[in-house]
């Protein structure tokens, strides 16, 4: 999972926005800001063509970040948790000092890159970790299995053994 696109928006107006790749997410940010503001739900996440929205909706604050995939929902929440804690936490912030013309709104838009590279990074880094763990998981069911293998070879031995040691003495009493 990546996020490609986040911003901040007041209202409509988005106040901030950074996209680290190519395409134009204008449109559907402008709509899925549209249904946020309708639906005034704390969170939201909708699919738009091949991106996932996420949203954050305080005080008539909207977060938003686009993923590629619908699958985690956990990264972009803690990534627009952490926006909006910055952006609260920062007194020039406020709406009534923030817009987009003014330059806090450039300074912003490196809070953005700098998380959005941050969780990018770390989810780069979780699913090494969990690769990893998926291989050690693997190799332990794998010894379990061989462990078993060899157990069930020594009781047919035994069985063969014994079915061995019947059909001599068998043979022994039909002889005799």
């Amino acid at each position: 999972m990546t996020i490609t696109y986040s911003c901040i928006a007041n209202g409509r107006a988005v106040l901030a926005e950074l996209s680290l790749t190519g395409g134009s997410y204008q449109e559907a940010a402008a709509t899925v800001l549209r249904l946020v503001l309708l639906r005034a739900e704390p969170k939201t996440i909708m699919q738009m063509g091949s991106f996932v929205y996420h949203t954050l909706f305080i005080d008539g604050i909207t977060y938003l970040c686009a993923t590629d995939n619908a699958l985690d929902t956990i990264t972009p929440s803690a990534f627009l948790k952490n926006v909006s804690d910055t952006f609260l936490r920062n007194p020039l912030m406020s709406q009534e000092h923030f817009s987009p013309s003014n330059a806090v709104a450039a300074d912003f838009q490196q809070v953005l890159g700098k998380y959005m590279m941050q969780y990018n990074k770390n989810q780069g880094d979780s699913s090494i970790s969990t690769l990893r763990s998926q291989v050690t998981e693997v190799k332990n069911i794998m010894s379990k299995n061989i462990d078993e293998i060899l157990e069930n070879e020594e009781r047919l031995n035994i069985f063969t053994d014994k079915t061995d040691d019947l059909q001599t003495t068998v043979s022994d009493v039909h002889l005799s």
